[in-house]
């Protein structure tokens, strides 16, 4: 017995001790198999309780949103590369729905569809997550737009006023500058402390890669996010990814500060999402889109708004960005956006053959927010701008029959013409407020009159050098919002007189 004893203090005794000191938990998890796979979507089966748009574990680190619940089987949109999934494959419930990281950790980085870098520039240190799919403010919540977001752009500043809150779409056919705009909404925020959330969905890699450098280029980055599910990503993280970019602006808005989020664009969404619907066997449409084509964009960018001060007194201005074909903006998709947004900023590619860049059409355009977020003195200028285009447009299509015209009409065809080059502007080529107001109180007051058409941008820069050294003052509360009085006016209409005119300057220079 003594050697029996010794065997089992030397064999035994260790296993039993390091058998005690092992923790023993027994973990009960839900394991579902792939059916098949393929084009952005799985079907699985095994789930006996699985929840709508739950979370779900691939291998290789992949994840899907349970889509389709049937008893048979249940359709999954996958948010990875489907080639690395196999049928057989097993995947796991993960209790939760697809959230993102938020947080200033994101800005100035470029990140996919999840929140996940795509920049190289190392992992991305967030405190939070969110859902993705957030419930809108409620009305309650929500304080009226009535402050200016200020694009640098005369055509939209003047006639088609943007305010902090508002969901103002960008729609034009392909190559007509709508990116361009866009992207100088978010350069010109350079000194207002908004932050700017850039969402490419379905574009090219080398159009995503020249916008980043334009932001770049303009020291916009550093408050800017951009989030980027290209062409060659799945269909499900073009899907996820304006709502991932809405949640990533909400985290801000919650703080109280001003976003203003890019989508660009919205037509491939729906094609992203249409895809996915028909390899779902979701019953189509019309244009072969889901029955819920309308909601998916409503609930986007019903998240849009100005909040109250109680709630935090932040907003989230949208800019979403459709494509037409063939200038039809009745199609299905512009006309759903159109009903959903407060305005539109259409962009024509007839006035872009014909060098009128932005080719921003003023008549078919339309804020319906309007000059309550206009700032006085652009009120007082601009005003009657539009109706003023309006009307020389008409008269401009009648002069082509060679009619013989009044000098009246002679007149309002040659301030029109004045007017129309004004409104060109070079991409980048942001203008503050008083210089906007000046260029257009010179053109509307005929002060452009007598300068040929080419000489124009020339004659803009003088007046604008001319009221920023002698109303530094005036120009300031033009800037700040404060009424813009006849006296003010007076004075602008005068330097800039003086300043384009030769001979006095030429006699002051003499005198010098």
């Amino acid at each position: 017995m003594g050697l029996l004893d010794t065997l089992s203090e030397t064999l035994f005794d260790p296993l039993e001790r390091a058998r005690e000191q092992v923790e023993t938990r027994l973990e009960m998890a839900e394991i579902a198999h792939v059916l098949s796979v393929g084009n952005g979507v799985a079907q699985i089966a095994g789930f006996t309780d699985l929840y709508a748009n739950e979370l779900l574990s691939f291998p290789h680190g992949i994840v899907g949103i349970a889509s389709n619940l049937r008893q048979d089987r249940i359709g999954v949109i996958v948010l990875g590369d489907t080639d690395r999934l196999r049928p057989g494959n097993t995947l796991r419930r993960t209790g939760r729905v697809v959230d993102v990281p938020v947080g200033a950790e994101l800005l100035g980085r470029v990140v996919d569809g999840l929140g996940q870098p795509i920049d190289a520039k190392g992992p991305i240190d967030a405190k939070d997550r969110l859902p993705v799919e957030r419930p809108a403010p409620p009305i309650m919540h929500r304080a009226p737009v009535v402050v200016p977001l200020q694009t640098g752009i005369k055509a939209i500043d003047a006639a088609i006023p943007i305010g902090r809150g508002q969901r103002e779409l960008i729609l034009g056919d392909r190559q007509t500058g709508k990116t361009a705009v866009a992207v100088d909404a978010i350069l010109n925020q350079r000194d207002t402390g908004v932050v700017s959330i850039y969402c490419a969905i379905g574009q090219r890699a080398s159009a995503v890669a020249r916008v980043i450098a334009d932001l770049r280029k303009g020291d916009a980055m550093d408050r800017t996010i951009v989030v980027v599910a290209g062409g060659d990503d799945a269909p499900g993280l073009q899907f996820v990814a304006p709502y991932a970019a809405t949640t990533m602006a909400e985290y801000f808005m919650a703080q109280g500060r001003d976003v203003l989020t890019v989508y660009d664009d919205l037509t491939r969404h729906a094609r992203a999402y249409r895809e996915l619907s028909l390899l779902l066997r979701r019953p189509p449409g019309r244009e072969a889109y889901p029955g819920d084509i309308f909601y998916i964009h409503s609930r986007l960018l019903e998240r849009a708004t100005h909040l109250r001060d109680e709630h935090g007194g932040g907003s989230l201005t949208a800019l979403p960005v459709v494509e037409t074909q063939a200038q039809n903006i009745s199609a299905y998709i512009p006309t759903n956006l159109i009903s959903i947004t407060d305005g539109q900023v259409y962009l024509s590619p007839d006035l872009f053959e014909k060098g009128q860049l932005p080719a921003i059409d003023i008549g078919t355009s339309v804020s319906r927010v309007g000059g309550k977020v206009q700032l006085p003195a652009f009120r007082a200028v601009a005003g009657n701008l539009r109706l003023m285009y309006a009307q020389f447009e008409e008269l401009e299509s009648f002069a082509r029959f060679g009619t013989q015209l009044d000098d009246e009409t002679q007149d309002k065809l040659t301030r029109g013409k004045q007017v129309r080059e004004v409104l060109k502007q070079r991409e980048h080529q942001h203008l503050a407020v008083p210089e906007q107001i000046a260029v257009l109180l010179a053109a509307t007051e005929g002060l452009f009159d007598a300068i040929p058409v080419d000489d124009i941008p020339d004659a803009e820069k003088t007046v604008q050098d001319a009221i920023r050294k002698a109303h530094p003052d005036l120009c300031k509360k033009m800037e700040d919002g404060e009424d813009f009085s006849q006296d003010g006016r007076d004075a602008l209409i005068e330097t800039m007189r003086k300043a384009l005119d030769p001979k006095k300057n030429e006699t002051a220079d003499g005198n010098a």
